[in-house]
């Protein structure tokens, strides 16, 4: 055993081992997970600040009632194959369906609105010359949210699912913590406007993404 590892050893255990063995990577990714591949230089991060993204699908119940069941279960895959995409583009990850939206979250907020503005253009592309063309909501804030059971919880994805009720058709309505984050990104805004939002004791600045 050479004497750097038997320092290490000391000065963790306050033994001296007898013996070193070499453990492959199978048994310790096994036990550990692997390991992360990062390009040299970068540094590996796992914050616990996400961007919080919710979809839902505008007027659902009344598309339902018009379509019916087997028509609209086609628009909602169209729905999920779309959000999917652009999460895989932008190495977002997606917490739960919602039946009519999905939640995602993202390690950046600029990532978050650079998917939501890709699934908002497939949508107006896949939408020309469509008998029945599909409009979705975007909301998106920024937080610690609490984790349990690969789900998340708290003020942030709350305030995610309040922004998509009020985001136009077809548009994208962020936090003021979102549009500050993406400062410095090629990334436009409106102006905000104050909702009551349920659940937020003040009124919330809301932010639509210009694309």
């Amino acid at each position: 055993m050479g004497p750097s590892l038997a320092t290490v050893h000391r000065e963790a255990h306050g033994l001296l081992a007898d013996n070193v063995i070499e453990v492959g990577e199978g048994p310790i990714n096994a036990f550990l997970g692997d390991q992360p591949h990062m390009a040299a230089g970068v540094a590996y991060v796992a914050p616990g600040v996400r961007a919080i993204v919710f979809t839902d699908i505008c007027d659902s119940t009344q598309q339902t009632e018009e379509l019916g069941d087997e028509a609209f279960m086609q628009l909602l895959h169209l729905h999920d194959e779309t959000v999917r995409s652009a999460l895989a583009h932008h190495d977002g990850r997606e917490v739960k369906h919602t039946g009519d939206g999905i939640m995602a979250s993202f390690n950046s907020a600029a990532a978050a609105v650079e998917a939501g503005i890709e699934l908002q253009q497939a949508l107006r592309a896949a939408n020309e010359g469509s008998e029945h063309p599909l409009h979705v909501r975007v909301g998106i804030s920024v937080g610690e949210p609490v984790t349990d059971h690969d789900d998340l919880f708290g003020t942030a994805v709350q305030l995610s699912s309040r922004l998509c009720t009020v985001a136009s058709t077809g548009g994208i309505a962020v936090s003021n913590a979102v549009r500050e984050l993406c400062a410095g990104k090629r990334l436009t805004f409106g102006e905000p406007v104050l909702h009551e939002l349920k659940g937020f004791a003040q009124q919330v600045p809301v932010y639509e993404v210009v694309f």
